[in-house]
């Protein structure tokens, strides 16, 4: 079996997944969209549940990858590396906007999968944000907030596009697959950077900005 026919399920699935849903899409449709027999799906993903698996992971795993390498800023100033951090996430997530949908709607359902991601990579994100709160408190860079409550915000603000894609198009009439909707969107989460969380004391003396 190719690689080519595996990467055409992949697509296929995401495109039919986010279209009908996990439930209500069978591996026949799947086959048929990727122009390749259900033995293809079989050899690469076992069933349907593995390629879920496969969709979920292949998402997280570039998601957290993009948090990680924006983490590498933080001695630049945390208000820096958070603006860094959500900048690549928001890109990517419009990059990938079928699977970003599909992933979070299914990430609100209890299941095996979801408890999976919570128990991995959604800790992975919980750290990460965290240590930048922390360093941003630290240096005065950030007023006091409860560290839940900023993360949630900050999750509610980068995921709202892609869990209410059809809100956001038919009530709102934005569009979050056009080019220009991140440099716009951004400027509104920096926004909230700036005015909601920053602090307009000096930084603390000892801080490492370079």
């Amino acid at each position: 079996m190719k690689k080519n026919s595996k990467d055409a399920i992949v697509r296929a699935a995401i495109l039919l997944f986010n279209s009908k849903g996990y439930s209500g899409t069978s591996i026949r449709d799947i086959a048929s969209l990727a122009k390749v027999n259900t033995a293809a799906i079989a050899y690469h993903f076992d069933n349907k549940a593995g390629l879920l698996e496969y969709c979920f992971t292949h998402f997280f795993e570039q998601y957290i990858q993009k948090i990680e390498e924006a983490y590498f800023s933080i001695d630049k100033g945390a208000q820096i590396c958070l603006k860094q951090v959500t900048g690549d996430l928001l890109q990517f997530q419009c990059e990938n906007i079928q699977l970003a949908s599909f992933v979070y709607r299914e990430m609100s359902v209890d299941s095996q999968v979801s408890r999976e991601v919570m128990s991995t990579y959604s800790l992975k994100e919980k750290y990460y944000f965290q240590k930048i709160f922390e360093r941003g408190f630290e240096w005065n860079e950030f007023r006091p907030h409860s560290i839940p409550y900023l993360i949630t915000q900050l999750k509610a603000l980068l995921m709202m596009p892609f869990i209410n894609t059809h809100y956001m198009r038919e009530v709102l009439y934005v569009f979050p697959n056009e080019a220009f909707f991140v440099q716009k969107y951004l400027k509104d989460i920096y926004f909230w950077i700036d005015k909601t969380l920053c602090s307009d004391l000096p930084v603390k003396k000892g801080a490492v900005i370079k």
